[in-house]
């Protein structure tokens, strides 16, 4: 059974399961249990702190003081502050920041949409990667976005998305750029990567009212186990709101 959960757990259970997961084969795989972890855009550690309580090390390079400010706190609070290091930054001074070959994964969640090269920021990510390593990669998905604004009975903006080069909306978006699998799929390829998973996620969490979910006991537990089993199913991904490849570098 699951144990009770926040609805915005359903923002990120079904990413940690699999990154969790994968850390741990990555783990079995190289010369130690300890990995080195690099979250490019991991701000106040939603996911840097808990990989970090599973004992890897993890950079976080975020070009927000506040956010790294709220992420040290947050690590003390967690008891993994000598695990996890905050670093002013983005992709585009990576190079900069962290020597090339130093990580076992990367976590590259939310990133894409907002830089201003998708292709230059994975090239950099790739750089930072020893053999064999990790990339966690979460993206906007655009056929989401079309089927959310016309159930929405926004019509006029769901074609918006689906014909604008960048999957937005119109200029109210508050996206600047989304992405389908293909074009996911072929910026990894681009990147030297190979797509080992694809997982849909809030395939239904966004689509369901927040009012039924909120109100009706255990609602949240069968969601979570609804996204959970849809999430690998090839039939759901272009209705998620997000994609979620796991790739790894040749």
């Amino acid at each position: 059974m699951y144990p009770t959960r926040p609805r915005s757990s359903l923002r990120t259970a079904v990413v940690w399961e699999v990154l969790r997961e994968a850390l741990a084969r990555r783990g079995e795989e190289s010369a130690g249990p300890v990995l080195d972890v690099l979250d490019t855009g991991g701000g106040t550690g939603n996911f840097a702190v808990p990989v970090a309580r599973l004992g890897h090390r993890v950079t976080v390079v975020d070009p927000s003081p506040d956010a790294l400010f709220a992420l040290e706190r947050r690590a003390a609070e967690a008891g993994v502050t000598d695990l996890v290091r905050g670093v002013q930054g983005d992709t585009q001074t990576l190079a900069d920041l962290v020597e090339p070959g130093s990580f076992d994964a990367v976590l590259c969640h939310g990133v894409l949409e907002v830089v201003d090269d998708p292709a230059e920021a994975l090239g950099s990510l790739t750089a930072v990667l020893r053999k064999g390593g990790l990339v966690s990669l979460l993206a906007a998905n655009r056929d989401g976005a079309v089927l959310a604004r016309a159930l929405a009975g926004h019509f006029a903006e769901a074609r918006n998305a689906l014909e604008d080069t960048s999957g937005r909306w119109g200029a109210g978006d508050p996206m600047p750029r989304r992405f389908t699998l293909d074009e996911l799929t072929r910026l990894t390829g681009d990147a030297g990567l190979r797509v080992v998973s694809v997982h849909g996620i809030r395939v239904f969490a966004d689509l369901v009212p927040g009012v039924l979910v909120d109100t009706e006991p255990g609602a949240v537990e069968a969601l979570l186990k609804l996204e959970e089993a849809a999430a690998q199913q090839p039939a759901f991904h272009s209705v998620a709101t997000q994609l979620h490849l796991l790739a790894e570098l040749h």
